[in-house]
């Protein structure tokens, strides 16, 4: 699948649509669940009990919003595309219960992910409107080639993150997230197997954003995380670019009549233990 575009950064992140309800009450939220983590965060204290540093929002420089934002509008579109997959895709409720629930609790991580990010940022997403190829949740093998796309690309962008953050927080927070992705992206292929025949499986291949077909067994098949030789946001950005934007969309074949857009929820995670509390950990 490509997903390149000629689409520059800059008109990316000019566009907006930032007045309207959705993402107003979705700025609402993540203002109130950030500070929510940070008033529950423990305080790291030396060995007289003094604190030595607070939890708080680190100070971010322009790169560090921009970095921000854009990690945002990945958030947006994965939570997008999980809700899609539970609520649309035929072959979700005939998964075994343990492969539902990766996808269902995916979603609500994806979610804090994003609340975390638009909280710490003072800005929402400028993007809550998103496009797919055809079938995406139609065709279970479409789905999976382009969950692992997806998660592909947004391993990488936390990876630019960590490259790029100017602070040690938010360089540790992106690798916290960037681990989350990797387990996403690995539960995306466990999932080929379990693929009822009467949606085409068992799928035994698929195509992630490097556009070669790789077994889906083993599941976790990486030694190392792959940085698809990213250095930059912008080329994490250019890759989402069909998947936010119409003719971008359009050129890279995906189907422009069947947008899907954002609906920011309150997550809730699985366990207290895995929960964001502080930049701190």
């Amino acid at each position: 699948m490509s997903i390149r575009s000629t689409v520059d950064r800059r008109a990316f992140l000019r566009a907006t649509g930032a007045g309207s309800a959705g993402l107003a009450s979705a700025a609402v939220l993540g203002s109130r669940w950030f500070n929510a983590a940070l008033s529950a965060a423990p305080q790291n204290k030396d060995s007289n009990g003094q604190n030595n540093k607070q939890a708080g929002n680190p100070k971010l420089t322009r790169e560090d919003v921009q970095i921000l934002v854009a990690a945002e509008i990945a958030e947006a579109l994965a939570v997008t595309t999980y809700t899609g997959i539970i609520q649309s895709a035929p072959f979700f409720t005939r998964l075994a219960d343990d492969d539902q629930g990766y996808l269902q609790f995916a979603r609500q991580e994806e979610m804090s992910h994003y609340l975390l990010e638009q909280g710490a940022s003072g800005q929402p997403s400028p993007f809550t409107t998103f496009y797919y190829p055809p079938n995406m949740f139609k065709d279970a093998q479409t789905t999976l080639n382009t969950l692992v796309t997806l998660e592909d690309a947004f391993i990488a962008a936390y990876l630019v993150g960590v490259r790029q953050f100017s602070s040690p927080d938010l360089r540790v927070t992106s690798a916290r997230i960037m681990g989350i992705e990797s387990d996403h992206r690995t539960l995306a292929r466990v999932i080929g197997l379990g693929v009822s025949p009467v949606d085409g499986g068992p799928i035994e291949t698929v195509t992630g954003i490097q556009g070669q077909a790789e077994s889906v067994d083993p599941p976790n098949n990486n030694g190392y995380e792959r940085t698809l030789g990213w250095t930059e946001i912008d080329q994490a950005v250019s890759a989402l670019l069909p998947f936010v934007d119409q003719t971008s969309a359009l050129a890279a074949g995906f189907d422009v009549n069947q947008p899907y857009v954002f609906a920011p929820f309150q997550p809730t995670l699985a366990i207290d233990l895995g929960e964001f509390h502080s930049f701190l950990g």
